[in-house]
């Protein structure tokens, strides 16, 4: 039998207590661990070692929180899981938009923190099972020029480009393009998209929406491949063609 590969845990927080009981308590159970006070650190470790998963704290001394998780993000799908003492909806919503898969205020109980980090690695595993050679009939999507394969988990553009998606933003338009032309509501949508597990937010899909529209409309403001319905949810207006 093989060994298991424990899985990897950067843990970023400006507060050493937290950083060192943290660590003990993912070594406790299982999970190798690293710690980082700043960004600067964090940088340097996450060009050293291979993580599955960052614990990142808001409020940071020098570099928020925010700006690393949209360093981060910018560079890679690794999940994030956000801290922070401030019970604000507002700053939660943010984090989310810079692309945190979670979110935990401070104080928090660690079975909790856990639990979350178990659900965010075992989405992340599930949605990187990337199928084996070409896809099977009715895998690759057409519309307006973009091109979805959904075996391989890629888009391109209508110019040929990969476009880099989260995980949370290839679900989502995975849900539109099986069920184009329909106004869906955001319960429908989190059905489709993987629901709250994937979604754990009650704004998720508005803000996942609005990401995933920053990449795949002409102008994000004024979109035409994903209206807003008043009321009622978000329908993906283009045809589908299959191949």
């Amino acid at each position: 039998m093989g060994v298991e590969v424990k899985k990897h845990i950067l843990v970023v927080d400006d507060d050493r207590a937290i950083r060192d009981s943290l660590k003990r308590y993912l070594t406790d159970h299982d999970f190798r661990a690293h710690c980082a006070p700043d960004g600067d650190t964090m940088n340097r470790l996450l060009a050293k070692h291979t993580f599955d998963l960052v614990i990142l704290d808001l409020m940071l001394g020098g570099e928020d929180g925010l700006t690393l998780a949209r360093r981060i993000r910018e560079r890679s799908d690794l999940p994030i899981i956000m801290l922070t003492g401030k019970g604000d909806e507002i700053d939660r919503i943010v984090g989310l938009e810079m692309g945190a898969d979670d979110y935990l205020p401070k104080p928090y109980n660690p079975r909790e923190l856990l639990a979350r980090i178990k659900s965010v690695l075992r989405r992340a595993d599930n949605t990187w099972l990337v199928t084996q050679g070409d896809a099977s009939p009715e895998e690759v999507a057409h519309f307006g020029g973009w091109e979805l394969d959904l075996a391989k988990r890629k888009l391109s553009s209508p110019e040929g480009k990969p476009i880099d998606l989260t995980s949370g933003e290839f679900d989502l338009l995975s849900a539109f393009v099986r069920h184009p032309q329909r106004v869906l509501s955001r319960e429908q949508l989190l059905d489709y998209a993987g629901g709250h597990a994937r979604f754990p937010f009650d704004r998720s899909v508005d803000i996942q929406v609005m990401r995933l529209r920053r990449k795949v409309e002409m102008n994000p403001q004024d979109p035409e491949l994903i209206k807003t319905v008043r009321s009622a949810g978000y329908t993906f207006t283009p045809k589908i063609e299959w191949n």
